[in-house]
């Protein structure tokens, strides 16, 4: 699939709202140069990458000048990985490693697996096997994330590169920012589209009610959301989708297609009640049993940060998904 216009970003996992309040003395500093000095760890490009993203709000509005001149009484919000919690400890587990080289590591993600300890989640995370496999990993932009440059949702299984040292890790994370990383998915939904693509132009914000939800956003409200979807076969109560994102919000595709109706099948977050709906009593069983949602980044392609090569890899379905489409083929 070619998505016409900027590339891809991941879609991001658990992130948290940082809220700040522009005092008098700060008044008339540029915006990215107020951020970077209220947020340690984030460089001004960094950040500038963020509020071309649409990751700033300014007033409750997306600002996308990173020289916009900052006012006192301004309130400004800004989307950032969340912090982790605990000590980091090496933990060895299995990983599957799909390209390695003196600079970074490309591996496919299972379900189920954190990237990185947080809120709720001390242990057994892909940070933790990545310490304890490779004497080396960048330091990234917090300890507790060594190597990590972007994330995947716990259960959404697929690619993940990761930076060995400093270099990489600011070259991959520009890419990011710039939009010039392509990441597809492999999504199975509740229900037959009726469209066999379409473009999904609606911001993302915070679920006014549940904190931990995300969702479709009022017209002037939320950030920047795009999604592109292709079916690639429909089923008779399913369809199988190929999804391109143009942003990385939290849940994004998940948001989206719940919003159209049409659930990611097993997410237990977004598609709440809608596996009562299947009429085949093996296929509701079988949803019941999966226990994590059928969302999988299958492809990814970025220029390599030493070489400035292309490279481009993919990831089969797991061995789960194709079950399941077994079952309802």
């Amino acid at each position: 699939m070619v998505f016409l216009g900027d590339a891809i970003t991941e879609e991001a996992s658990t992130q948290e709202i940082v809220s700040l309040t522009v005092v008098p003395a700060d008044a008339g500093q540029r915006l990215d140069l107020f951020l970077s000095a209220q947020i340690p760890g984030y460089s001004r490009t960094r950040l500038q990458g963020q509020i071309a993203g649409g990751d700033v709000l300014v007033n409750d509005a997306v600002l996308l000048k990173p020289s916009y001149r900052v006012r006192s009484g301004d309130r400004l919000e800004i989307e950032l990985p969340a912090p982790p919690v605990t000590d980091l400890l090496p933990e060895p587990m299995p990983l599957d490693i799909v390209f390695e080289d003196q600079d970074l590591v490309v591996v496919n993600k299972p379900a189920g697996l954190v990237v990185h300890p947080g809120a709720g989640v001390e242990r057994r995370t892909l940070a933790n096997a990545l310490v304890a496999h490779f004497s080396e990993l960048s330091p990234g932009t917090a300890p507790l994330r060594p190597g990590i440059v972007h994330r995947l949702d716990r259960d959404t299984s697929g690619l993940l590169v990761i930076a060995k040292n400093e270099q990489s890790h600011q070259h991959l994370a520009e890419q990011f920012a710039a939009r010039t990383v392509k990441k597809d998915y492999v999504a199975l939904v509740y229900g037959r589209m009726a469209k066999t693509s379409e473009v999904i132009d609606l911001p993302i914000g915070r679920h006014p009610v549940h904190r931990v939800k995300m969702t479709v956003a009022k017209k002037g409200q939320g950030r920047p959301a795009y999604t592109r979807y292709e079916v690639r076969q429909p089923f008779t109560e399913f369809t199988l989708l190929d999804v391109e994102i143009k942003t990385g919000r939290t849940h994004q595709i998940r948001v989206h297609l719940a919003h159209l109706h049409h659930a990611v099948v097993g997410d237990e977050i977004y598609g709440t009640g809608w596996n009562a709906n299947v009429r085949s009593v093996e296929a509701r069983r079988a949803v019941a049993a999966l226990g994590r949602h059928l969302l999988h980044a299958a492809s990814l392609s970025f220029t390599h940060p030493t070489t400035g090569s292309r490279l481009a890899f993919n990831a089969p379905l797991p061995k789960d998904f194709e079950d399941f489409l077994s079952l309802i083929r």
